[in-house]
């Protein structure tokens, strides 16, 4: 399913135009951006936990040249299933 797909899907189960829906889901999706550039952690019962995860600066190896490289630090987004979505993918 892409965006358009769930556009769709979402306008046809709340009996809403597409354009509306089109407008919530890039409502919701900044939303959740903007909480996870701040450092927090977004929650929604039932689906899942979105988060800010650290990783550490480590070394690496450049695959064509097999010479060995520095990876920095960075700040990953990460997701958690929550217990209704993982029973429902079972």
């Amino acid at each position: 399913m892409n965006k358009g797909e769930l556009i769709e899907a979402v306008a046809k189960d709340a009996g809403i135009s597409k354009a509306l829906a089109g407008k919530v889901l890039d409502s919701a999706i900044d939303a959740i951006t903007k909480s996870l550039s701040k450092g927090d952690r977004v929650a929604l019962v039932g689906f899942g936990t979105f988060s800010v995860s650290a990783r550490k600066a480590r070394s690496g190896r450049n695959p064509q040249t097999g010479k060995e490289i520095r990876i920095p630090a960075t700040k990953v987004a990460k997701f958690k299933a929550g217990n209704k979505l993982v029973q429902a993918v079972k």
